[in-house]
């Protein structure tokens, strides 16, 4: 057997092992209790993205969200806006710019939405805990990649069809 054909065998194993682990990592995530405070809002996968900057990082301005979230800031503006109008955020102006607006979680449901996040963040900190600096940064490119390669086949989906 050649060095490539065992380096193949061992991608093609650890491919198995990861079509076994994901549908499992993703039904315990989905199993996750939205709290009962905002069950009511319909909130989306790319809402729990901007919650999650705002808990950990603490408020921030529109174009910061949309960088963070590699998305344009005016999407960000539509879903600030629409969790305003929920009130599960609040607009602010910024101290050092009056003119700008910086963007928070509101005290009302900032435990609320800790609770449901508190699960996936305490998980991720002991898988990401035992590793070096160096193998968490391989370990997110590798998310990463994980995550484009399933873009483009979405998107190279869409246009063979």
């Amino acid at each position: 057997m050649s060095t490539d054909e065992g380096g193949r065998q061992d991608v093609d194993a650890a491919v198995r092992d990861l079509l076994l682990l994901m549908p499992r990592m993703v039904g315990r995530v989905k199993r996750i209790q939205v709290p009962a405070e905002l069950r009511s809002m319909a909130l989306a996968p790319r809402h729990l993205s901007l919650l999650s900057y705002l808990l950990f990082d603490g408020p921030m301005t529109v174009n910061d969200l949309a960088a963070r979230l590699e998305v344009a800031p005016t999407t960000v503006s539509l879903m600030v806006g629409d969790l305003t109008r929920k009130n599960v955020l609040e607009r602010r102006p910024d101290p050092a710019d009056r003119r700008r607006r910086i963007v928070s979680v509101t005290d009302e449901l900032r435990p609320a939405i800790t609770r449901w996040l508190a699960p996936g963040a305490a998980a991720w900190r002991q898988a990401l805990a035992p590793l070096t600096p160096a193998e968490r940064a391989l370990f997110v490119a590798t998310f990463r990649a994980y995550e484009a390669a399933l873009a483009w086949e979405d998107d190279t989906d869409r246009t063979d069809g």
